[in-house]
C-alpha cells in the first residue's frame, strides 16, 4: 500500500510516499479502508522531530481517518463496510490503518468521509475542553484565539451549538470571515483585542490554542470566575502567568490534555462522539476545509500548515479502489 513516511527529520518537504505493507489487525483493532485523513500542526511538528511522540524513522505520519471497515475484531458493533471515522494515533496517511476498536466511531451518513476525517482531534478536543475543563453552559461568553485554525473553528462552532456567544479573535479580515461562517457572534482583530473585547464585554471563558505573547491580555479579558483553557502553543512561545492575576478575580487557568485523559479511558471517547452526534446530523458542526490534497501532495499539505497558509483544516484524499 501507499503510506506518507517521514524517513529524514527535515519537515515537511523531506515526506516520502512510499510502498510499505499493509498494517496487519491485532486482536483489539479495526482494519479500515481509508478514505481520507486530517492533517494536523503536530504532524508538521512529528516531521522535523520536535514532537513528544518521536518514533524513529521510517514511521508513517497522520492520526485521524475516515473510511470503510475491512476487519473488526469479534464482538464488535462494527462489521466490514461500515462507514467509520477513527483515530488511530499513527499511521493514518495510508491507503490502509489499523486502529484500537475504543476508537473506531459511527460515521453519520450526512457526513462526508473529507469531513469525517477533520473530526476526531479536534472536536473531541473541543468537546473535553468546553464542557469537561471549561464547564461552559448557555448563555455564556467564550472568546476564541486563533479562530479560523482547525481547533479554533472547532471551539466556535461546538460553543455555538451549546448556546454560548463567541467571539472570535483572528489576525486578518479574511480570517474573520471564516470565523462568522463557522457561527462566531463577534469577530475582534488580534491587534488591541484586549480593548475590542472589553467594549463588547467580559468572557466566562477563554479558548486558546495559540499562547505566545496575547494570552495575558486574553487573561484581562475574562470575567470574575472565568476560565481559560490552555490547548496548545501554536504561537511558538509557551506563556507564563503571574498567579496574582489569579487571586485578585478568581480567575482559573486550565489545561486541556484530551488524548492523555481520553485514549485510556476505554468508552470514554464512544461517550464523547455520542454527545457530538446530534450536531453532525444536524450540521451545526460542519468541519471547515480548507484545501484537500491527494496522497501523493502530502508534503504540499504540511507546507500550508507550517507556513500558516490555512484556516479551518486540510485533508488528504484516498482514492477508492473500485
Amino acid at each position: 500500500m501507499r503510506a506518507v513516511q517521514v524517513v529524514t527529520l527535515d519537515g515537511p518537504s523531506a515526506v516520502q510516499v512510499r510502498e510499505v505493507p499493509e498494517p496487519v489487525r491485532q486482536p483489539e483493532q479495526v482494519l479500515i479502508d481509508v478514505r481520507a485523513a486530517g492533517v494536523n500542526f503536530p504532524d508538521v511538528l512529528q516531521s522535523k522531530g520536535l514532537y513528544q511522540y518521536k518514533p524513529d524513522p521510517p514511521f508513517t505520519l497522520g492520526s485521524e481517518v475516515a473510511g470503510v471497515v475491512r476487519e473488526v475484531p469479534d464482538g464488535s458493533p462494527l462489521k466490514p463496510g461500515d462507514r467509520v471515522a477513527a483515530f488511530p494515533g499513527t499511521g493514518a496517511f495510508a491507503e490502509v490503518v489499523a486502529a484500537h476498536a475504543d476508537h473506531v466511531l459511527p460515521l453519520p451518513d450526512e457526513v462526508g468521509f473529507a469531513a469525517g476525517a477533520c473530526l476526531p482531534m479536534n472536536y473531541l478536543t473541543a468537546h473535553f475542553a468546553l464542557l469537561v475543563r471549561g464547564h461552559l453552559r448557555s448563555g455564556q461568553r467564550v472568546l476564541v484565539q486563533g479562530a479560523a485554525g482547525g481547533v479554533g473553528t472547532a471551539c466556535v462552532q461546538l460553543a455555538a451549538a451549546l448556546g454560548a456567544h463567541v467571539v472570535a479573535v483572528v489576525s486578518t479580515d479574511a480570517k474573520a470571515a471564516v470565523a462568522k461562517a463557522a457561527g462566531a457572534h463577534d469577530t475582534v482583530l488580534v491587534e488591541g483585542f484586549r480593548d475590542a473585547v472589553k467594549a463588547l464585554g467580559a468572557v466566562d471563558v477563554v479558548v486558546d490554542p495559540v499562547g505566545g505573547d496575547r494570552f495575558t491580555d486574553s487573561l484581562r479579558c475574562l470575567a470574575p470566575e472565568g476560565r481559560l483553557l490552555v490547548i496548545g502553543f501554536t504561537g511558538g512561545d509557551i506563556p507564563t502567568v503571574k498567579v496574582n492575576r489569579l487571586l485578585l478575580n478568581n480567575i482559573d487557568v486550565v489545561g486541556v490534555g484530551w488524548g492523555g485523559y481520553a485514549l485510556g479511558r476505554p468508552g470514554y471517547v464512544a461517550g464523547q462522539w455520542a454527545e457530538l452526534e446530534p450536531h453532525l446530523r444536524s450540521g451545526a458542526v460542519d468541519p471547515v476545509i480548507s484545501a484537500s490534497f491527494p496522497l501523493e501532495r502530502a508534503a504540499e499539505a504540511l507546507s500550508r500548515i507550517d507556513e500558516r497558509q490555512v484556516t479551518g483544516k486540510v485533508v488528504l484524499e484516498v482514492d477508492d479502489p473500485r
